[in-house]
């Protein structure tokens, strides 16, 4: 008997080491990373420039098409909700495990699905608002099927915070590469041809491809190592979701993710706005991705030094601050003159970089903190529920931006009254700075883990021998 306690002791004492100890190598964090490389390829084009594809090639109003994006992505969050819970009920978990067989066998779906939503079709307008409608939702469906068991990958590499870390690093270097790319390139693409028609399908259809390639690099070089196979239970489903609703963690966390991700993704939908009437340099793009993709890399540095020495935490609340700062001033001050817009606004986009980074990891750690409280460990509900926050959020910042367009009058290729260029700036810095300030406060009174706290957390779940 004593033999038995002392070599639970042992193996328990070795789990823990093993926990503590980061082991990920830098090929499996790189090609995690390349993973949402590929999920921006398709992912950004829509968010970046099919509201201005519905409005000036596709021929509908601002107001319907900032409709699309509300319903779709409402959709698409309840489908979010449905594919993290049939992960997460999984009974029989092949060799290829229990995420990655998603995006291999997802991405050539999604990139179809990518290339339909930006073709035009000779309809009526009725047509043209039910296809878009149609093409944008099953976008989004087909995106859910891919995005959700990838970002729940993240929980099943490792359950190192230094190591999670590093992926939530390497996956937003992927993800700010995808913004940079399809900021210099897609436009310049489109203007090969005479009929911006062909040129929008066209341009997309070349980088969806290249999604898919990266897709695969991704499922090839990645591994799940902490997977619990659920038993067949019945009512496990349920009690996994009101474990979520009743972690106190995720709610903070998808608050702040409400306010803050509608803010990011509403300067992206408003941005060809801005810079076309406000700045007359309707190319001015191209320079911003730029500039935003130079900043980057010393923007993750930093924040992998600050998660270091001050936690997860206080990082992101140092990059929350600097952002609304930064739009503020660009608001009251620079926004109107070019060189120091750019001068202000990549500052903000640098600052905005380090809350973007650690919030992969913020959820990889709920997961474990949801079970610490409830016993059961629910990596695909959990994503899917922070992704259903995510998804209320990108169909705020869509939706915002078309009926705003309607109330400030805007019309399009036509030169805009002085009320209108006032309300694009209300909208491209005043909206998204007020956002992020009321998510600030909550989230630095509100989030109760720091690295400290998940690190004990762990610790008691290996003594509990569930991870």
């Amino acid at each position: 008997m004593v033999s038995k306690t002392s070599e639970q002791a042992h193996s328990t004492q070795s789990r823990l080491e093993n926990i503590a100890t980061p082991k990920l190598k830098f090929k499996e964090k790189l090609s995690y990373g390349l993973g949402d490389l590929g999920n921006g390829m398709m992912f950004d084009m829509g968010q970046i420039y099919l509201l201005k594809f519905f409005t000036d090639i596709l021929g509908i109003s601002a107001f319907y098409g900032g409709l699309v994006f509300l319903v779709s992505k409402i959709f698409d969050a309840f489908v979010d909700t449905g594919v993290g819970t049939y992960i997460d009920s999984r009974t029989n978990i092949g060799k290829r495990g229990k995420f990655r067989p998603f995006i291999l066998y997802g991405t050539v779906p999604l990139a179809i699905c990518t290339v339909l939503s930006f073709i035009s079709p000779h309809l009526d307008q009725t047509g043209k608002v039910i296809w878009a409608f149609a093409t944008y939702m099953l976008f989004n469906a087909a995106y859910s099927c891919v995005n959700i068991p990838y970002g729940s990958l993240s929980a099943s590499m490792t359950v190192n915070s230094e190591d999670r870390t590093q992926l939530s690093v390497y996956r937003n270097l992927g993800s700010q590469a995808a913004l940079f790319v399809a900021g210099i390139v897609v436009i310049p693409l489109v203007n090969q041809f005479p009929n911006h028609a062909i040129g929008y399908p066209v341009a997309v259809a070349i980088l969806a491809v290249v999604g898919v390639i990266l897709h695969l690099i991704c499922y090839k070089n990645v591994k799940e190592r902490h997977v619990i196979q659920r038993p067949k239970q019945k009512g496990l489903g349920k009690k996994a979701f009101l474990s979520v609703l009743n972690n106190g963690a995720f709610a903070i966390l998808a608050i702040y993710t409400l306010l803050t991700i509608m803010a990011m993704f509403l300067k992206q939908s408003s941005q060809l706005y801005y810079f076309q009437y406000v700045m007359d340099a309707p190319n001015l793009v191209g320079l911003v991705s730029t500039l935003n993709f130079i900043v980057l890399i010393p923007a993750l540095f930093l924040t992998t030094l600050l998660s270091k020495s001050v936690g997860k935490k206080m990082t992101a609340i140092i990059g929350i601050g600097g952002f609304v700062i930064c739009e503020f001033l660009n608001f009251i001050y620079f926004g109107g003159h070019l060189t120091t817009f750019l001068i202000v606004n990549t500052i903000s986009s640098f600052f905005l970089v380090i809350p973007n980074t650690v919030t992969w990891a913020f959820i990889a750690d709920v997961v474990e903190y949801g079970q610490w409280k409830s016993g059961i460990r629910s990596e695909g509900i959990t994503y899917s529920s922070y992704s259903f926050t995510r998804k209320i959020s990108q169909a705020l910042a869509g939706f915002i931006p078309g009926v705003a367009l309607t109330m400030i009058g805007y019309q399009p290729n036509v030169a805009q009254s002085a009320e209108t260029l006032t309300g694009l700036k209300i909208l491209f810095f005043g909206v998204p700075g007020v956002g992020c300030l009321i998510a600030l406060l909550i989230f630095l009174f509100g989030y109760p883990l720091t690295d400290k706290r998940h690190k004990q957390i762990v610790k008691e779940l290996a003594l509990r021998e569930e991870i």
